[in-house]
């Protein structure tokens, strides 16, 4: 019997639309809200953080998580700007809402959360991001869905990078769910089907805003191509059809 639906978070309840240039403006608004507006400065800075901490981001097979925070102190200390912690959060949070043009949550994602809940199933967010939990539980907030998530876990706060087993299991255990009771839906095929499945979960590869190839995942149990179709797996694994 399902019990709960986990579901990433780019590319599956929102898309995630990056601009290159966005790198630039956040690290202009960041040096803003701590009192630095020099455009030398913002240059160099830009590029030495993608030359030497942007490849840090998205390193692929990956699964140790950075320390954003700790990093953006050390890029700033490179360039002698010594923060204080509460300087430091201004920082993140200016640099954060220069990138929210990036995150544009889907359609239908408030309207399926509300649908699995409806039919009493438990509802979860497993997403790699390097921002501080408290950056980004804002953002769910903002985009209507925190308050249709039992759970949500951040590669940022656990430390671990989908596709850890940790990560997930981390999810599952604040549910009090088991695996084979958990349906993963999400658009790769390394963390959102490759690792759940190895878990024990069933999966749902998730296309209907990017559809991910990559030779080193393993087939979904299903494929939904729109958010709706989410609910006739949900439906079938239920015994309803």
């Amino acid at each position: 019997m399902l019990e709960a639906v986990l579901f990433d978070w780019g590319s599956t309840l929102m898309d995630f639309v990056w601009d290159d240039a966005l790198v630039e403006e956040g690290h202009r608004a960041g040096l803003r809200a701590i009192g630095r507006d020099d455009p030398d400065e913002l240059e160099r800075l830009s590029a030495h953080f993608r030359e030497r901490y942007l490849p840090l981001l998205h390193a692929p097979g990956t699964v140790e998580e950075v320390e954003y925070p700790g990093l953006v102190r050390e890029l700033l200390a490179a360039f002698g700007i010594v923060v204080s912690d509460p300087e430091l959060n201004h920082y993140l949070l200016a640099e954060h809402r220069a990138w929210d043009p990036t995150m544009q949550v889907g359609a239908t994602s408030v309207a399926l959360l509300e649908s699995l809940r409806a039919r009493g199933l438990k509802t979860g967010l497993v997403s790699n991001a390097t921002d501080p939990g408290w950056l980004l539980r804002a953002d769910l907030e903002r985009q209507g869905l925190a308050p249709l998530l039992d759970t949500v876990v951040f590669s940022s706060e656990l430390g671990k990078r989908k596709p850890h087993p940790a990560i997930y299991e981390a999810a599952l255990s604040q549910l009090g769910v088991a695996p084979r009771r958990a349906l993963f839906v999400g658009d790769r095929l390394v963390e959102d089907v490759q690792g759940p499945a190895e878990l024990g979960m069933k999966t749902v590869q998730a296309v209907w805003f990017r559809a991910d190839e990559n030779p080193n995942g393993i087939e979904p149990d299903y494929q939904a191509f729109t958010q709706i179709d989410v609910l006739n797996v949900v439906e079938r694994l239920s015994g309803r059809r």
